[in-house]
């Protein structure tokens, strides 16, 4: 789970980090607020569409079982995991 929501908030990053590449590329001070302040709101707007669209994305294309969830028990004094039928 955790590496889900650092995955989230690198996606959400992406954007803000590139803008600051992009700034050190033309010569200019990233860490100067006036560059920021008139991108700041587009690039959280992007991050966060881009965070959302991949949720999306995985959503749609994680794998799913069609058959019925049987939990973990014992069989014969053995533990048997959980699995679909």
């Amino acid at each position: 789970m955790l590496r889900a929501i650092i995955e989230e908030i690198l996606l959400f990053v992406l954007p803000f980090c590139i803008f600051a590449g992009y700034l050190v590329v033309k010569r200019r001070n990233p860490f100067d607020v006036e560059h920021w302040s008139r991108h700041a709101f587009a690039l959280a707007v992007v991050g966060a569409l881009l965070a959302i669209a991949v949720l999306l994305y995985g959503g749609f294309i994680a794998p799913r079982s069609r058959g019925a969830y049987e939990p973990p028990h014992m069989e014969n004094g053995v533990l048997v995991p959980g699995r679909f039928k």
